[in-house]
């Protein structure tokens, strides 16, 4: 007899176990019972792939004002000021915080070493060698481990969000989700007055990406499915060097290496950004991406060179320890020979409409991290910053989590799938997953036109109404819920860049080559349930 649902009753779900989502159940911890749901083991997200750092005004010199200036310089016009300020000025208590935690940052004569990253005019990148990512999450996870109020379900994927609205009660709410219990294979039920989405971005629906297998939009997709609106979704940030090498899957060269001197050069050893940018190599990175697109496009080649071996080699091995190993596996060695690079896709910097505390269009509903659309990223997210919104975010969600009087969540029902059956092809979900994957990468990627974006939106149609055939049909897979969402999350990246008629940040149109006057994020509306 096969296992039965569960129901789960908690204060509060997190739904991702990133940065954002372990710093929220941690703030959380000491005043509500929080469940923090994976879809996969704790630490596959995105946050522990992060190389370079967390950008903070923290040196002498440097200020608010600066770091402003540098994100609404890279945000080509889009970022939120209110934003911008907000999470800038709350930077360095959060890196404080992230001390006493016992983060094992890199420390240069007793005090914090900064380096600088591609469109920073100071050095203020908070970092623990070239793996600060995984440095802050194995810090954060044992933390949480350890805390008695905070319960963690791995292999707990979100299906779906449940609403007031979905259930026929007034207001609108979010009350719950369902997710699929892998283990069990089973659906069980969560309830709790407040969730958090902390699900990262959508960097698989691109053929090429620096993201884990987990990057699939989920919720995005799912709080837009549950009626909140999303922003700037045709801005996806496409990272300039990722590793080009057949057995190297998604792992990306830091931009501090190019901070530190690194020069990208063609085959022949001829160096290319002076010509493109008069910031060269420190550009900002949609500069860059389009720079060595440009090169490989117009030479026919397979990918670009970035050369940092005029550096010593204990120079590297002290800065880029993690960097140095993985290419010396593959035959490498970055002290004597430069890295084939190419870019990928990276970032996604649109997402979830939020206001300064998370909240989102529905009540109960908060999203954090790069799912959310914050304003802090505008047409492309400054370097560093990124790590950063995550915690600046979590502390805000938590502390208006803390203030609202809490509302008892009605009772749930069980998912039914007594109409369903299991898949006989699962080969059809591979298939579309490839597909959209490669249209997604050919059409909607670095340079755009009209042509290639009614192509990708023809492609989703047909993609779409597939997979909801196989989802109403078929007992719910892990990876049948991840091309739903992503097959939405392209859909919304296409109709963003469709109804943007210039080239801004980010976003480059061959048909729209001009930048307008006027700054106006991209919001779209979800038709009403």
């Amino acid at each position: 007899m096969p296992p039965s649902s569960s129901h789960h009753s908690f204060d509060v779900l997190i739904v991702g176990s990133g940065l954002a989502g372990l710093s929220a159940a941690l703030h959380l911890a000491p005043t509500h019972r929080v469940a923090v749901l994976t879809k996969r083991e704790l630490n596959d997200g995105s946050s522990r792939w992060a190389q370079g750092g967390i950008a903070a005004v923290m040196a002498e010199g440097d200020s608010f004002e600066s770091h402003v200036q540098d994100t609404l310089v890279a945000g080509a016009g889009l970022c939120d000021p209110v934003a911008t300020r907000f999470v800038v000025e709350h930077a360095p208590e959060n890196i404080r915080w992230l001390q006493q935690l016992g983060v094992p940052f890199s420390l240069e004569q007793g005090h914090l070493h900064l380096t600088r990253e591609g469109g920073h005019s100071e050095r203020r990148i908070v970092h623990a060698t070239d793996a600060t990512g995984a440095a802050v999450q194995d810090t954060l996870l044992k933390k949480v481990q350890a805390t008695p109020n905070i319960t963690l379900f791995e292999h707990h994927m979100l299906v779906d969000l449940i609403t007031t609205t979905k259930l026929g009660l007034p207001g609108s709410r979010c009350v719950g989700l369902y997710a699929l219990n892998e283990e069990t294979d089973v659906v069980d039920t969560f309830s709790a007055p407040h969730t958090i989405l902390a699900t990262g971005g959508a960097g698989k629906v691109y053929l090429y990406t620096t993201n884990p297998d987990t990057a699939t939009g989920d919720g995005i997709a799912a709080a837009w499915r549950a009626g909140c609106r999303v922003a700037n979704m045709e801005f996806i940030q496409f990272h300039p060097t990722c590793l080009y090498h057949p057995e190297a899957k998604s792992f990306l060269i830091s931009e501090a290496v190019r901070g530190e001197g690194g020069r990208l050069i063609l085959p022949d050893g001829t160096r290319f950004m002076p010509a493109h940018d008069a910031r060269a190599e420190l550009a900002p990175r949609d500069v860059v991406a389009r720079a060595i697109d440009f090169e490989m496009k117009k030479r026919g080649l397979d990918c670009v060179y970035l050369d940092i071996s005029h550096q010593p080699k204990e120079f590297l091995l002290e800065h880029f320890p993690t960097i140095y190993a993985r290419c010396l596996e593959l035959g490498i060695d970055i002290a004597k020979r430069p890295i084939p690079v190419v870019p990928a896709a990276h970032y996604t910097c649109g997402g979830v409409v939020v206001d300064l505390a998370g909240r989102t269009d529905l009540g109960g509903l908060y999203a954090i991290g790069e799912a959310s659309y914050t304003g802090l990223h505008g047409a492309n997210r400054l370097a560093s910053n990124s790590l950063l919104e995550c915690m600046v975010y979590a502390r805000a969600a938590a502390t208006a989590i803390a203030a609202e009087q809490a509302v008892a969540a009605p009772a749930l029902p069980f998912w039914d799938d007594s109409r369903v059956t299991d898949a006989d092809e699962c080969v059809v979900i591979s298939h579309n997953w490839d597909e959209l994957r490669r249209f997604m990468w050919d059409y909607v990627g670095i340079v755009r036109t009209n042509k290639r974006l009614e192509r990708a939106a023809h492609r989703i149609d047909l993609l779409r109404s597939e997979i909801q055939e196989f989802y109403s049909s078929f007992h719910v897979t892990r990876d049948l819920l991840e091309l739903r969402n992503l097959v939405q999350v392209a859909d919304l990246i296409v109709r963003s860049a469709q109804s943007r008629h210039e080239s801004r940040g980010l976003h480059f149109s061959r048909d729209y080559p001009q930048t307008e006057a006027a700054a106006l994020p991209t919001i779209l509306v979800p038709p009403a349930p």
